[in-house]
């Protein structure tokens, strides 16, 4: 509320509200009252510390105060939003929830979120040093509170993304595969996938949500991991850790331990599995759905057969064979019979999905019809799961 140059913050619990704009003459009332968590009359003028410090907060409300701290350093008015998205719960045929969505349930017992952020060999990023990355070693800004850093705007941070989502693991898209071939990103087996899922400590009751560094990536390639080894609780974050940080929540300072070991230990459980070792007995159990992987002899049968549909996921200059694969050795170009619909196609400037029927008017553009069966390529298998 507008009070005079001063700004009240007025947090409330589990419920959306508008503030509205106060004077003397006619104060403005919140309608209806929702459980008032703490009010605090706050003079914009003073440092950081002094506005956060009489706040009566709670840790599920940082990520307001967080976003707004870059507001507070001069002295003028400031109308607060908090907003909470709808607190539905995920549909199972949505393949995707929000940055607010995880916001609200991030914490909950049967929440796992996995960070399966993997770039291409060129990029020269390692995602594992990214996720461990240390706080203060990725920031350009010298504070003396770490307190007041976690409260400081995500656009001063050196890094596309800086550490990670809280709680969240990393789920290694090169380590968890099948070891018995040299071929990138090759699905491992059930039993394999099953002890690595365990390590990290998910069961089938779990609710998983896997997002990337890049927005929209490699996330989806461990989404589809999952629904192919039978498990359908999984989603991807829309946007990513770049949503994550634009919507200025809060982002982790630190790796615990616990965090690398269970990472480490999904890795050398998928070892395990191919040197034929019994592993610690599996927390998760697995399903294989034929239905939704294809062999290479699937794919050379349907060039003659042209049952089903293939798109190819890559840019368009890859796909006509101008433009050199990232990986060396390997030819450019296509399979035959296969249409191109390159994966940037399919977000907006945001890195979020496009709609359901801007998506279908991409694909029918191309000549597909999304009534009949595809299936769909790349160069790995990763941008393919889009």
């Amino acid at each position: 509320h507008r009070l005079e140059g001063r700004t009240k913050i007025v947090l409330y619990k589990e419920q959306s509200y508008e503030s509205n704009f106060e004077s003397k003459s006619a104060p403005a009332a919140v309608s209806p009252s929702p459980p008032l968590l703490g009010t605090q009359i706050l003079d914009t003028t003073k440092a950081i510390p002094n506005l956060l410090a009489p706040l009566p907060l709670k840790k599920n409300y940082f990520f307001a105060l967080r976003s707004l701290t870059c507001k507070l350093r001069s002295p003028i008015s400031i109308s607060l939003l908090l907003r909470q998205a709808a607190r539905r719960p995920m549909a199972q045929d949505d393949p995707v929830v929000s940055a607010q969505w995880l916001q609200q349930h991030l914490g909950q017992l049967d929440i796992k979120v996995l960070d399966a952020s993997w770039y291409m060999p060129q990029e020269s990023r390692d995602p594992w040093q990214e996720y461990q990355v240390s706080f203060w070693n990725s920031c350009n800004v010298h504070c003396s509170s770490p307190f007041v850093a976690m409260f400081l705007p995500a656009k001063i941070f050196a890094y596309d993304q800086v550490a990670h989502i809280p709680g969240a693991l990393f789920f290694d898209i090169d380590g968890i595969v099948n070891r018995a071939t040299d071929l990138p990103h090759m699905l491992p087996s059930e039993e394999a996938f099953a002890a690595a899922v365990s390590a990290l400590g998910i069961n089938n009751h779990d609710k998983v949500v896997v997002y990337d560094g890049k927005g929209f990536f490699s996330a989806p390639r461990v989404w589809w991991m999952f629904r192919v080894l039978g498990h359908d609780k999984v989603w991807v974050l829309d946007g990513g850790f770049p949503q994550w940080q634009a919507s200025g929540f809060n982002i982790a300072s630190s790796c615990p331990d616990d965090a690398v070991l269970k990472s480490k230990a999904a890795n050398s459980a998928v070892e395990t599995a191919y040197n034929g070792k019994l592993a610690n007995a599996a927390t998760f159990q697995t399903e294989f759905r034929p239905q939704l992987f294809w062999t290479l002899e699937k794919v050379k049968q349907n060039v003659a057969a042209k049952a089903h549909q293939v798109v190819d996921a890559r840019a368009k200059g890859r796909f006509d064979g101008v433009m050199p694969e990232p990986r060396e050795g390997v030819r450019s170009g296509h399979i035959p019979g296969t249409k191109c619909v390159p994966f940037p196609e399919m977000f907006d400037g945001a890195q979020t999905l496009l709609p359901a029927d801007e998506l279908s008017k991409k694909f029918e553009q191309e000549g597909i019809l999304l009534d009949h069966p595809i299936v769909v390529t790349c160069g790995s298998g990763v941008t393919a799961c889009i």
